[in-house]
């Protein structure tokens, strides 16, 4: 069995005196939690498969003993849910061993639940083991044990890996999407700030610490912890006051939050991006402007933001950029909350609607009710 492993993350094991590189977080683990009840059945089915496999290959399908399969099956269940009570203990442990540690130790437990069981079974079944083909079959029973534990190891390994690459690979894309402005936001914000500086310097002044703002959260980690929704809507708010500047009475916001801004978490910059393509692809190429309407209400467990915007004419050129953007932050959803998380769009009456939904902090509704503009 190969493994690969991280030379980077060096820890001592307690104990060992050993150096090896540590298994990264218990969700990142190779070896799953087998105390869960979808994997212990998936675990019988599997294992019910293979009996039924030897069983067949001993006996044959026309002389088929629905006896020898019932016992069979009684034995290896027993082994393998014995093996999975005991790693499904030993996980919280194994976490904090090192890679290579933690499959020695796993797979040790299994040859050694293997070995008493069989020799059990050979003294029930037998009579003992001092019989050359009652030792043939604890044998074989732990051949078995170790060939089937192998491939599973390696399929877990190989899982976890890929599980890894995917959320790194995920990580980057947040990075890149966080990490940027668009130029043309920068540049307008720029002609703004210089446009003010002579006329009305408190107000340049204003928008350079709003543009500093918004410059901080695209450099925040995005590995932290979901941020307030008041800290989201107050980057909101600031993005809105830039553009405002530049759109004059072309743009209107209005803001209907149903909920607690200072009890509900949010991605950071989830709200704020979904915003700014209302704003670029629905008001901005309308010559009169437009109103741009911010929903945000729980709905059952699930907390609700919809942000609804004009259609405008020339909107289509936009697509494929709105949808990179919106695809983005479904990704962030989904990888922080899992497939309960959902973004939605939809054309309806002239209207272009983006509705996000994942599950809230609180499961109460709030009836405190904030309305801004």
């Amino acid at each position: 069995m190969i493994i690969a492993v991280d030379m980077k993350k060096k820890a001592i094991i307690p104990g060992s005196g050993n150096v090896g590189p540590l298994a990264e977080t218990e969700d990142q683990f190779f070896l799953p939690d087998l105390c869960e009840s979808q994997r212990i059945l998936f675990l019988v089915l599997i294992t019910e498969l293979l009996v039924f496999v030897l069983a067949v290959f001993e006996s044959g399908l026309i002389e088929f003993d629905w006896g020898e399969l019932g016992l069979m099956s009684l034995y290896v269940q027993w082994l393998v849910l014995a093996s999975a009570a005991v790693l499904c203990n030993l996980r919280s442990w194994l976490v904090h061993r090192s890679m290579v540690m933690g499959v020695i130790i796993s797979y040790g437990v299994i040859l050694i639940i293997t070995l008493v069981g069989s020799i059990i079974a050979r003294f029930v079944v037998d009579g003992g083991i001092s019989e050359s083909a009652a030792q043939g079959k604890v044998v074989r029973d732990l051949l078995i044990a170790a060939i089937m534990s192998g491939i599973a190891f390696r399929y877990l390994y190989v899982q976890a890996r890929l599980r890894r690459q995917e959320q790194a690979e995920l990580n980057s894309r947040i990075q890149a999407l966080q990490s940027r402005i668009r130029p043309h936001f920068l540049f307008n914000s720029m002609n703004i700030i210089a446009s003010l500086i002579s006329v009305e310097p408190e107000l340049a002044e204003q928008v350079v610490e709003d543009l500093s703002e918004l410059f901080r959260a695209t450099l925040h980690d995005t590995s932290d912890e979901p941020v307030l929704l008041s800290e989201e809507l107050s980057l909101c708010e600031k993005y809105v006051h830039i553009e405002s500047l530049r759109l004059d009475e072309r743009l209107r916001v209005e803001w209907n939050v149903e909920v607690d801004p200072d009890s509900v978490r949010i991605p950071l910059l989830t709200l704020q991006p979904l915003l700014e393509n209302a704003i670029y692809h629905g008001i901005q190429p309308l010559a009169g402007g437009g109103v741009v309407h911010v929903s945000i209400r729980r709905n059952g467990p699930m907390l609700e933001i919809v942000i609804s915007n004009p259609l405008g004419p020339s909107a289509q050129p936009h697509v494929k950029g709105n949808r990179m953007a919106l695809e983005n932050i479904r990704h962030r959803l989904e990888a922080t909350y899992g497939p309960g998380a959902e973004l939605i769009t939809r054309r309806e009456q002239g209207l272009f609607h983006t509705t996000v939904r994942y599950p809230s902090d609180r499961s109460s509704p709030n009836p405190e009710s904030r309305n801004i503009g």
